[in-house]
């Protein structure tokens, strides 16, 4: 079965204490769910269309996981203290290969 990943990029963040909140939470809740941490903010270099922005990518077992662990009720809570406005970020979930 292919693992998948959660892709996030952060486009801005105009409340940074509401994304401290989000992460006390997330991170609990992503890794009780499966998910370890491949990479998180740190160096990045942008191509093409790209933006060199503040990058995470979360790896799971499988897709069914990846989308179960943002759908959990650990994880929208930690989604509840991001509140709407605090960051734009862009979150996929891609199956792997």
């Amino acid at each position: 079965m292919a693992k998948a990943y959660w892709v996030s990029a952060y486009h801005s963040v105009s409340n940074p204490d509401a994304l401290a909140a989000y992460a006390e939470l997330a991170g609990p809740a992503i890794t009780a769910a499966g998910g370890t941490m491949l990479a998180r903010g740190g160096r990045v270099q942008a191509y093409e269309a790209g933006r060199a922005e503040r990058t995470v990518i979360i790896e799971f077992e499988s897709f069914e996981a990846a989308v179960a662990a943002h759908d959990s009720d650990g994880y929208q809570a930690a989604l509840a203290k991001l509140g709407t406005d605090s960051v734009v970020r862009d979150l996929r979930i891609v199956e792997g290969v």
